[in-house]
């Protein structure tokens, strides 16, 4: 009985900390993101991580290298998705979604709060955590991918900088979109916003910039501007 508690104690305590390290190593393999973004699949993808690592660590029945392998495995496919989301923007959709917008111009969008599976409830408390007490103050409200809410508060309400001298309370003309991401050309959100592709090749060149391909990420303003940042490739290249 004795040396049975003996074998069992010392091969625990060697099973742990090889989990432990194994653990540490693939979780810096695989980067902040696990923790700093949480969409649901990262969510259940880490779950799955330490229950695993768990399960060699802590039961001796299972096989040390079976258990492993299932580890490191599953950091690999994690790893895979991951980069598909970076090349991907349709993998992106499918594995992340994608923000739903919930409030419009002040108005609920009751027909995204059920895709959303929010009840009103659930929405305002979402809105008092960005200190929005009442719907009417907001101008947009996005139900993002890791289940937190984004509001864009109506001008009227916006906090006041050292920049105002005489605000403006003019709703703002269009809500900040991403149309180019990864050289990529979103025609879907060019195609919300009533704006052409036309437009946005001549706001590209406005900026010196003659292809969508050299930009890395760009975004139509409120105020109907053009944001662009430049691939590195293109930014080290351009006068």
């Amino acid at each position: 009985m004795e040396s049975f508690f003996h074998a069992n104690f010392w091969e625990m305590i060697l099973r742990t900390t090889l989990s432990f390290f194994a653990l540490l190593i693939l979780a810096r393999i695989l980067g902040k993101k696990q923790l700093g973004q949480l969409t649901f699949f990262h969510y259940i993808t880490g779950i799955t991580f330490g229950s695993i690592a768990s399960e060699i660590a802590s039961q001796h029945e299972t096989p040390f290298l079976d258990g492993l392998i299932s580890l490191i495995w599953w950091s690999v496919l994690t790893y895979l998705m991951t980069i598909m989301t970076i090349k991907s923007a349709r993998a992106r959709v499918i594995i992340d979604d994608k923000p739903t917008i919930v409030i419009n111009n002040g108005l609920i969008l009751e027909s995204a709060l059920k895709k959303s599976r929010l009840h009103m409830d659930e929405l305002t408390m979402l809105l008092r955590e960005q200190s929005v007490f009442s719907i009417q103050d907001v101008q947009y409200a996005l139900f993002e991918t890791n289940g937190k809410l984004s509001v864009l508060p109506k001008p009227s309400e916006q906090a006041a900088t050292k920049q105002d001298v005489k605000a403006d309370i003019t709703p703002p003309t269009y809500m900040p979109t991403e149309v180019v991401s990864d050289g990529q050309l979103i025609y879907e959100n060019l195609v919300e916003l009533e704006l052409t592709e036309d437009w946005l090749t001549k706001k590209l060149k406005k900026q010196n910039v003659n292809s969508v391909e050299d930009v890395f990420f760009a975004q139509v303003q409120a105020n109907g501007s053009l944001y662009i940042s430049l691939k590195d490739k293109a930014r080290r290249s351009s006068p």
